[in-house]
């Protein structure tokens, strides 16, 4: 009796450790907003230093253009690209007024209520694309995101009960933000943690022209997302004894290099000065401590762990010799400096329309005045704008909302004049144009269901001459932040390069990988692992990085370049870019001369 004691035993223990063998392996993805790949070493970030040299060391990295958050959230949420997605910056022109917006027309993306707003617009689901943690869910995976406002929620936007997938982000424990299950919100008040979520304190602080930004990191409020990941989600996840699903989005080194005030309108330090280096230190912190906590629950073998950036960094230039914008007087601008919403008052000035405010009740924007975030709609009416600028930073969006081929011409005309351009994309449906390339060939025309953009502006990029000139990249910015301070959203390489790396049992161990590799090849990739199947809706979609997997084998691609046919100006648009397969790798874009990164010779071959 005892002998058959044992033995049924051991065939329970058998037959759990291969349901064990058949399960998939757990994801952690950590995102390191806006941490360039440069600035990493072992002194400025050991743990990731360290998890490159343990595991898989991605060279060849490449972020989704425009370079902003919510756009390449979704690209990694979904494994598809932004003409797929729709999510073409983090401001768009919605193609509606938003609610939780303040019933502007182009709405900024990081913020709950408003991608609340644009689900329920846009038949439930902006994106129109299925998110990998969505389907992870449905498989019955335990799924949280945890970190900054915005990109957190986009992995599982649709799921906003709180009782499925965890989300924890700014708005946590306030109104319009996603709220916790009953049973979270227990293990929060169990280890000492406060329902709400707190502010990033003084590290918001943005100054002025006069006054500094922020010299302090964002530790705060990032302690708290980890003490939640580390002590609640983490917990909770190796109670319930299966595979899971855990995305976190460190808002630093990004909120703070933006905000940053070592360098008031000064390009040097820029974004290098101490408090950016500090915050890079707070970034790799919470990695370590994720790191340690998956050892000490006895998770670190059965669980991969990826880490990315969403974009590069950059600091910002104000200056322009040819800007209308620049020449006027404000009185929150220094003088002959580039206002917030530069481009969208040089365009009026151009087309001799007048703006018209959408972020301010859509009042009248007289002389010596600039749009309040720089959005503006330009001729006609509220209702009817014969154009609609959305502005994001390192790259402009601009919509013609009545396809009118003629005025899309004279926006071409008077943005080419410009010296702080480098570079434009038109609708396919609104070219060809001399001068530019159509937004095809860079991968925004897809399914998406979100207005298109008609043309995106690229603004001019260069370095400031150090050792690495993609840690001291400079560009031209549509922003209320001042010279001096942090920026992404261009087509200079110093945006579209990022961190890349990966850690476990799905993946190699000491391995540099030198193949191109992508954002949106980040979502396709914890897809695999998770032994999910998700209906693609378009095309656009990235690969899995198989040749970072143990026997896979290493992709062949190759450099090319597309170059537009030159404007009268002898202007041409050209793009570099690698190509695995039919899938594209955007490296740089622009004039020839403004943009950094912008190489005659390929950046690699195999």
């Amino acid at each position: 009796m005892r002998r058959s004691v044992l033995t049924l035993g051991a065939l329970c223990a058998l037959a759990q450790a291969a349901v064990a063998a058949d399960r998939p392996h757990n994801i952690v993805l950590f995102v390191a907003d806006g941490l360039r790949p440069g600035m990493v070493n072992e002194n400025t970030a050991p743990a990731i230093a360290a998890l490159w040299k343990q595991g898989v060391h991605f060279t060849n990295t490449h972020s989704m253009f425009p370079t902003f958050t919510t756009a390449n959230a979704s690209a990694m949420a979904t494994g598809h690209k932004l003409g797929d997605t729709g999510d073409f910056s983090n401001t768009i022109d919605a193609g509606f007024q938003v609610p939780g917006a303040g019933n502007s027309l182009t709405p900024f993306l990081e913020s709950d209520p408003v991608l609340a707003d644009v689900d329920e617009h846009f038949a439930g689901d902006y994106l129109n694309q299925e998110t990998v943690m969505k389907a992870a869910r449905q498989a019955g995976i335990s799924t949280a995101t945890v970190g900054k406002l915005g990109p957190a929620l986009i992995f599982d936007h649709t799921e906003r009960s709180g009782g499925q997938t965890v989300t924890i982000d700014d708005m946590t424990g306030r109104a319009g933000g996603v709220p916790l299950s009953a049973e979270v919100q227990q293990r929060l008040k169990a280890t000492g943690l406060a329902l709400e979520a707190p502010g990033r304190g003084d590290n918001g602080q943005v100054g002025d022209m006069q006054k500094p930004g922020t010299l302090q990191a964002n530790v705060t409020q990032q302690d708290y997302f980890l003490n939640a990941a580390t002590k609640v989600v983490l917990p909770l996840f190796k109670e319930r004894a299966k595979p899971f699903m855990l995305v976190f989005w460190s808002r630093d080194p990004d909120g703070t290099q933006h905000n940053q005030g070592d360098s008031l309108n000064r390009l040097i330090p820029g974004i290098n000065g101490p408090t950016s280096l500090a915050a890079i230190r707070n970034a790799d912190h919470d990695l370590a401590e994720l790191l340690a906590t998956l050892k000490a629950l006895g998770l670190e073998e059965t669980t991969d762990v990826i880490i990315t950036a969403d974009h590069g960094f950059s600091t910002i230039s104000k200056e322009s010799a040819t800007s209308f914008a620049a020449a006027q007087g404000y009185k929150d601008v220094l003088p002959n400096f580039l206002p917030i919403g530069f481009l969208a008052i040089d365009l009026a000035h151009g087309l001799d329309m007048p703006l018209l405010d959408p972020d301010a009740k859509y009042a009248s924007i007289a002389a010596g005045a600039h749009p309040s975030k720089g959005n503006a709609l330009i001729g006609g009416d509220q209702a009817h704008p014969k154009v609609v600028v959305a502005a994001n930073g390192g790259s402009d969006l601009v919509y013609i909302p009545d396809g009118d081929c003629n005025l899309a011409r004279q926006v071409v005309d008077i943005l080419s004049a410009q010296d702080y351009v480098s570079g434009l994309f038109v609708s396919d449906d609104l070219g060809p144009i001399p001068g530019t390339l159509p937004i095809s060939a860079i991968d925004l025309k897809g399914s998406a269901v979100t207005p298109i953009p008609s043309i995106v502006v690229n603004f001019r990029s260069f370095s400031t001459g150090c050792a690495d000139p993609l840690t001291c990249g400079v560009e031209v910015a549509d922003t209320v932040l001042q010279q001096g301070q942090g920026m992404h959203g261009s087509f200079s390489r110093a945006d579209t390069a990022v961190i890349g790396g990966a850690l476990g049992p799905d993946f190699r161990k000491a391995f540099v990988d030198p193949a191109p590799v992508s954002n949106a090849d980040i979502g396709k990739t914890m897809a695999r692992i998770l032994g999910l199947r998700i209906k693609d809706v378009g095309k656009l979609v990235g690969r899995v990085t198989s040749e970072a997997m143990p026997n896979g084998a290493m992709p062949k691609w190759q450099s090319t370049v597309q170059v537009s046919a030159p404007d009268a100006r002898g202007q041409i648009t050209k793009v570099a870019m690698q190509v695995v397969g039919t899938t594209r790798y955007f490296d740089a874009a622009g004039y020839p001369g403004r943009t950094l990164g912008l190489l005659d010779q390929p950046l690699s071959r195999r």
